[in-house]
């Protein structure tokens, strides 16, 4: 038997710490980094509803430099443009996000608009990842950033281990993709502490989100053994993870054990395996229709895996194994765990009506990961199968 050839693509990130107190260790990173003007985006609950967020000034002491809050849900440009902006004017040269999805997001694009001058929404236009319509993908080449991230995340969307970042553009109402090897944070601080500010529904639905990472990741025809490995384990330590955090949220191991399922759910990601059409239709759920993030895979994650299986029904087996229930379909077994955890599971019940669908379905193809779907999404019409299913 021949080997198989591949590759696994490696980040610029540098450090992963877990388990200490989140002020502890940003300090401690930015003295390693050598630091002396460091700007925090934080969420704005955790600024404004807890004492997290003094903390970390207070422990940051006269390396502290400002703040901005207020990242709006996926990221708009101008809230980005904003950010990049105030940071600019401190002359900052560390930025620390420390929130959710959103808040990373932003985070990982302003030194983009720092080093280019950004100012304005039509700015952004030319540095975002487009797709062509003969479907090849274009990466607009920009010289790299000067000022690194260190990312805090307080759900489980996993952006912190990505050089990938979103932002949407408000004209078009279309999440777009800006890419380069710098943006993926420098190091990455996990504290289970912190999280247990997070709303139950976000932590649960992003910990789906994450799921569906690794279920796509084992549906893929282009995955390999170490990405499979790395998916498998996490479906496990997210399945146990979520269900102990959602019996009793004071569990610290059990947010733990989310965290690094998470980051096992993002190693395939970033290591090359391109994800399917649950991610393609987030995408556009999430910058058209304002869906958060976890929720739309908590309806989009079943039903692309019934739409894929009679292409990649073989591998699904490798999905039902780690969820420790072999004999059973994958799709049923995400659909009953993610309805288990509370989470919706039809567009209705996330405000998606069957006006929207036609946008939905012409958008999605103009996402990078439409393209890589297991069973082959030709066109707008495709879309509107899967979607149907979710009504």
């Amino acid at each position: 038997m021949t080997v198989q050839p591949g590759e696994v693509q490696c980040t610029a990130l540098e450090k992963v710490i877990f388990g200490y107190p989140a002020a502890t260790a940003i300090r401690s990173e930015a003295e390693r980094l050598g630091a002396r003007r460091v700007f925090l985006l934080v969420s704005r609950s955790l600024e404004e509803q807890t004492d997290e967020i003094v903390r970390i000034r207070e422990a940051l002491g006269d390396l502290f430099a400002g703040s901005f809050s207020g990242i709006p849900s996926h990221a708009p440009r101008s809230s980005v443009l904003a950010a990049a902006a105030r940071a600019s004017e401190v002359d900052a040269d560390l930025i620390v996000t420390v929130g959710g999805g959103s808040v990373t997001d932003a985070g990982k694009i302003m030194p983009i608009c720092m080093k280019h001058g950004l100012k304005e929404h039509d700015d952004m236009e030319p540095y975002h990842m487009s797709v062509e319509s003969d479907g090849s993908l274009h990466f607009p080449a920009f010289d790299a950033p000067d000022v690194r991230v260190v990312s805090v995340p307080t759900t489980l969307s996993g952006g912190e281990f990505n050089p990938l970042a979103g932002a949407t553009d408000e004209a078009k109402k279309l999440k777009q993709g800006y890419l380069h090897r710098l943006l993926v944070p420098v190091s990455v601080i996990l504290d289970p502490s912190l999280t247990r500010h997070t709303p139950e529904w976000l932590w649960l639905s992003t910990g789906v989100r994450a799921l569906d990472h690794a279920m796509e990741t084992l549906g893929s025809p282009y995955s390999n053994d170490f990405c499979d490995g790395m998916a498998a384990s996490a479906i496990r330590l997210l399945r146990d993870g979520l269900s102990r955090v959602k019996r009793d949220p004071g569990d610290m191991e059990g947010r733990l054990r989310c965290q690094t399922g998470v980051w096992q759910s993002m190693l395939p990601v970033v290591g090359g395996v391109p994800m399917g059409a649950s991610h393609a239709i987030g995408h556009v759920l999430g910058g058209t229709c304002d869906v958060p993030h976890g929720y739309t895979s908590c309806v989009m994650a079943p039903v692309v895996l019934a739409f894929n299986k009679p292409v990649n029904g073989e591998r699904q087996t490798l999905i039902s194994e780690a969820f420790g229930e072999p004999d059973r379909d994958a799709g049923e077994l995400a659909a009953a765990f993610i309805r288990d955890l509370g989470m919706p599971r039809t567009l209705g019940e996330v405000g998606v009506t069957e006006a929207d669908l036609q946008q939905v379905a012409e958008y999605t193809m103009e996402d990078l990961w439409a393209r890589t779907n297991p069973r082959t999404i030709k066109g707008p019409e495709d879309v509107m199968e899967i979607l149907k299913g979710a009504v």
